[in-house]
């Protein structure tokens, strides 16, 4: 059930809501309810009634059940003109004046309004519904208009096919931005696949996913199937806003198969791009077969969303055999393909492929971008080539493609990513010798990579450069600003800082909240830690994956066991599915403590999850056994990993090697030491000092 409020009768406001539109109010006359429409000028009407005799830009409809409803209605004026409604919305606008300074509702019919009904009684009611969508595709003052005319039609049982109405009104409201109201029109009868789809459209159109999906969800619990155009919307809604993820898509097309529903080219298009925006290249490819193998030709815009894809996944090859098949498909490769290419070779660190794609890019005609030459930079950067990266800069600026902020921000994480955090000075010179003011990303970045090599005068100078220049931080700005003092054990001045945010008028993040309770778990200070949970959720901010792992981590360093295996159940039955880092945090946690058998019960509840355990969490199993003195069991840990393709890495071997040190069997150490070289894993300080140690042992029994 959707959980929005229900006008009170005559109540002209709605909590919490500042409606800048017309305000709905529901009246009974002779058992029909209807809209009152307030606050509508006189002006406004008058616009109105000479613009319907001229041409009114018709809205797309997604009611129909084929592909012809991607089609517009360029024919809806022509059908209305046929018709004279100007005495009607003259009318309509005169009565909402008249209504908006009287305070009491007409107790009677008036014979004029009478006599005008009269006159309407032979329009058909498809007239009617072109009349609504011609209105609802003007302005804002018109839509009013429009809820006057549906109102006034259902008041004198002029037009039927009022869920066609509404449908047209709610699609308006989702476009003009107005989804709260279009709920409430919703409201006023039982939802029918019409207005179920309407009401999809809009909240998809404004970015509510959330309410979206759930209406598809009782859609489909009242018996009715959902429909193409509103799987199109919603990916399209989850791609632009960046919330679009392997689960979720994944969801959506297990759905569509199972509901048999007609895909179009419009919808595999979606679904491919959806895949590849989300991470699932593979499933992508797939996709991209089977619309190839019946015939049809993807969209250039769908080949750059894969290529892109493949390569952030490292499959630049596959990348090039897909940008390749556009060319020989005569899809001509614009910039944004040529960057999405340049960007998986950057990825993979194939500087001469990026060079090279770039000169392919100016041999077709076709100008580089300014993101085009930060890749490039980016490139230069990563391999350390800094005189390369200023060549770059300087083309831009003969190209006549200024740099800008972001391209110095790229240069200095490179710097960060590598620790050389002195090179920020010199990017910053750089960048005001190219004219470039720094921006709130820049400084974002500079903070940041002083934050991460510890240097907390320089990131509060970096800061208090940045308000000097007028420049407001954000919610990254003071996230970096906390989490580098909590990291470095500045936790007083953490506290601080979190104070002053909120003084800011900048509200925290579910990140500056983990941050937090990290800080607070690490001082123990438990009833801060519920209070921050609090204040989290009063805010009307959920816990994530993040902050339940920060929580079973805290509890599970300080040995608050019970705290942390109810952290993770009540987890689980919010929905939410504990990540791999959360088991590998409880196992160390138990590993620290020697509690063996409980850090085995975790890895068993970590599989019977369904999740693959990490290498760390099997370091952390085998260091369990080995405080606990079971060698036996710490050397099936590393059977275990060998059965499974996991490769043994120096922590393994070092952990093993300590194991056997501990229960005196040091002459079995030398052959884990082996078996560690010839298995290609390069001991480190910690390994040979193992092997000194029981050799050391060894030579001294044996004296």
């Amino acid at each position: 059930m959707l959980l929005l409020p229900v006008p009170v009768p005559g109540s002209t406001r709605f909590p919490s809501f500042q409606l800048a539109s017309p305000i709905l109010i529901r009246h009974h006359h002779h058992h029909h309810h209807m809209f009152h429409l307030w606050s509508l000028s006189a002006t406004t009407a008058a616009a109105v009634t000479n613009s319907s005799q001229a041409h009114l830009p018709p809205i797309p409809s997604s009611t129909s059940t084929s592909n012809s409803r991607r089609r517009s209605f360029d024919d809806d004026q022509a059908a209305v003109s046929r018709y004279d409604f100007s005495p009607l919305l003259t009318f309509l606008a005169a009565k909402s004046m008249s209504m908006s300074s009287s305070a009491s509702s007409p107790t009677s019919l008036d014979p004029a309004e009478f006599q005008l009904a009269e006159s309407y009684r032979a329009v058909p009611a498809p007239l009617w519904h072109s009349l609504l969508k011609s209105l609802c595709s003007s302005s804002s003052s018109d839509i009013q208009l429009a809820y006057a005319v549906v109102s006034w039609l259902q008041k004198h049982n002029l037009c039927f096919s009022y869920e066609l109405l509404y449908s047209i009104l709610i699609h308006a409201l989702g476009r003009s931005e107005k989804l709260y109201e279009a709920f409430l029109l919703s409201q006023r009868q039982s939802l029918t696949p019409l207005t179920y789809n309407a009401l999809i459209g809009a909240c998809a159109r404004n970015g509510d996913l959330e309410k979206a999906l759930h209406l598809m969800s009782r859609m489909r619990q009242d018996g009715y199937r959902s429909d193409f155009v509103n799987y199109s919307l919603i990916i399209q809604s989850l791609s632009r806003s960046n919330k679009i993820d392997s689960p979720i898509m994944l969801k959506l097309y297990r759905e569509i198969e199972s509901e048999s529903i007609e895909i179009d080219g419009q919808l595999y298009n979606d679904i491919i791009a959806g895949f590849a925006k989300a991470g699932e290249p593979t499933q992508a490819m797939h996709l991209l077969a089977m619309v190839q193998a019946t015939g049809l030709s993807p969209k250039t815009a769908t080949l750059v969303a894969l290529i892109s894809a493949l390569g952030n996944c490292g499959r630049v090859v596959e990348a090039e055999a897909i940008f390749e098949e556009m060319k020989e498909g005569g899809l001509q490769p614009r910039t944004r393909a040529y960057n999405a290419l340049l960007k998986g070779y950057v990825k993979a660190a194939q500087l001469k492929d990026a060079e090279s794609i770039v000169s392919q890019m100016e041999k077709s005609g076709i100008s580089p971008d300014e993101h085009t030459y930060s890749l490039l930079i980016d490139a230069y950067a990563n391999a350390g080539r800094w005189e390369s990266a200023r060549i770059v800069l300087k083309e831009m600026e003969a190209s006549n493609v200024q740099p800008n902020s972001y391209v110095f921000s790229r240069i200095l994480a490179s710097y960060r990513d590598r620790g050389e955090w002195q090179k920020s000075f010199q990017v910053l010179r750089e960048m005001k010798s190219s004219g470039v003011r720094p921006d709130r990303h820049f400084y974002n970045v500079m903070i940041d990579t002083f934050g991460k090599s510890n240097c907390l005068d320089h990131v509060m100078a970096t800061f208090e450069r940045m308000l000097s220049e007028g420049i407001q931080p954000d919610t990254v700005t003071w996230n970096t600003l906390i989490d580098c003092h909590c990291k470095s054990g500045h936790h007083k001045r953490a506290e601080e800082l979190f104070e002053e945010m909120h003084q800011s008028g900048c509200a925290p993040c579910a990140t500056t909240y983990n941050i937090m309770i990290n800080s607070f778990g690490e001082q123990q200070r438990w009833v801060e830690v519920k209070g921050l949970l609090g204040k989290m959720q009063a805010q009307g901010l959920l816990p994530n994956i993040v902050t339940y792992t920060t929580l079973v981590d805290i509890y599970g360093k300080s040995g608050r066991f019970n705290d942390a295996i109810e952290c993770l159940e009540v987890m689980k039955s919010a929905g939410l599915k504990p990540s791999p880092t959360m088991y590998n945090a409880l196992i160390n946690a138990y590993a620290q403590r020697g509690l063996s058998e409980q850090a085995l019960n975790a890895f068993r509840v970590m599989r019977a999850d369904g999740l693959k355990p990490s290498l760390l969490a099997l370091n952390s199993l085998i260091n369990a056994f080995g405080e606990d003195r079971r060698d036996a069991e710490a050397f099936s840990v590393l059977q275990y990993m060998k059965e499974n393709d996991l490769k043994p890495d120096v922590v393994t071997y070092t952990t093993l090697m300590k194991t056997l040190i501990r229960v005196d069997k040091f002459y079995k150490v030398p052959a884990v030491y082996e078996e560690m070289i010839l298995s290609r894993c390069t001991p480190d300080r910690k390994a040979r000092a193992m092997l000194r140690s029981a050799l050391k042992y060894m030579k001294q029994t044996l004296r």
